[in-house]
């Protein structure tokens, strides 16, 4: 397994891609655990399995499709990943983030990222829907980042600025859309861990005291790699369980998959009302 991720890797994806469709997307999604419903809702869909798509890290998680659905939504030509996969699952960073860059490439300048996760803040619940408003990058601080390596100038530059991760007029949007459709959007900053275990209670009540209202296995690293290449980010996380901070309870994934459910249908509202409201 190459660490490094080149640019002729990338092109290799990209153009085994435009060989199967002709959708020209200008908006991608990338759907977490149990969320890959968000889909269905797409028109004209092309379809492909990113087991077709030269150099793409497969999904081996139970709640990932494995597919790109390229099609369109309120109006909108999107590209959605339907399944992500993780620096868990034995890839490298640089493997974990190809998604991305493979989009860039395609010329989608907004990237919406979806991601199921732990409710830290004791005032969110199983079936919230919160905004990311910033990242706690755990799992890159300890030298895990998908920007290590060859810098590929095309993208960006060495040193990418991180203070705003997410855009302000897309979450300004997104609480507008939330809005219009009776979603309750919860806010707060995402923890991203390596995984696959799930966090102890220590590990939750340090996070907490840290400053982050949920924790996952994924995303930050799709973003740092979105900026790096100028995308404008806005993420979601689906609160799948309530966080374990006294032990008393077991988290498993197929609650995860479960609270998804419920979920989906608020994702849905609100991304199809933002992105009709879109330019």
């Amino acid at each position: 397994m190459e660490e490094y991720i080149t640019l002729q890797d990338i092109d290799e994806a990209v153009n085994s891609i435009i060989l199967k469709t002709t959708c020209k997307p200008t908006i991608g999604l990338i759907l977490g655990s149990g969320l890959g419903e968000l889909a269905d809702d797409i028109q004209d869909p092309n379809i492909i399995p990113t087991t077709e798509i030269p150099n793409w890290p497969s999904s081996t998680v139970m709640g990932h499709k494995g597919c790109l659905v390229l099609g369109f939504l309120s109006g909108k030509q999107v590209l959605i990943l339907q399944g992500r996969s993780h620096y868990y699952e034995g890839y490298s960073m640089g493997q974990v983030a190809l998604p991305v860059r493979v989009m860039l490439r395609m010329g989608i300048k907004t990237l919406f990222v979806t991601n199921a996760a732990g409710g830290i803040n004791p005032d969110f619940s199983p079936g919230d829907v919160m905004l990311i408003t910033d990242q706690l990058n755990l799992i890159g601080m300890a030298g895990l980042n998908p920007l290590r390596g060859p810098n590929l100038e095309l993208f960006g530059p060495r040193f990418p600025d991180m203070s705003q991760a997410y855009d302000k007029k897309l979450m300004a949007d997104a609480r507008y859309s939330a809005r219009l459709v009776g979603v309750d959007l919860k806010e707060g900053v995402y923890a991203c861990l390596a995984g696959p275990s799930f966090e102890s209670p220590a590990d939750l009540r340090f996070l907490r005291l840290a400053g982050a209202d949920a924790v996952g296995m994924s995303t930050v690293p799709e973003v740092i790699a979105a900026r790096h290449g100028g995308m404008s980010v806005l993420g979601f996380s689906g609160i799948s369980n309530k966080a374990n901070l006294d032990g008393s309870t077991i988290t498993t994934h197929e609650e995860v998959l479960e609270a998804g459910r419920i979920i989906v249908p608020k994702l849905k509202s609100i991304i199809k009302q933002l992105l009709s409201g879109m330019d």
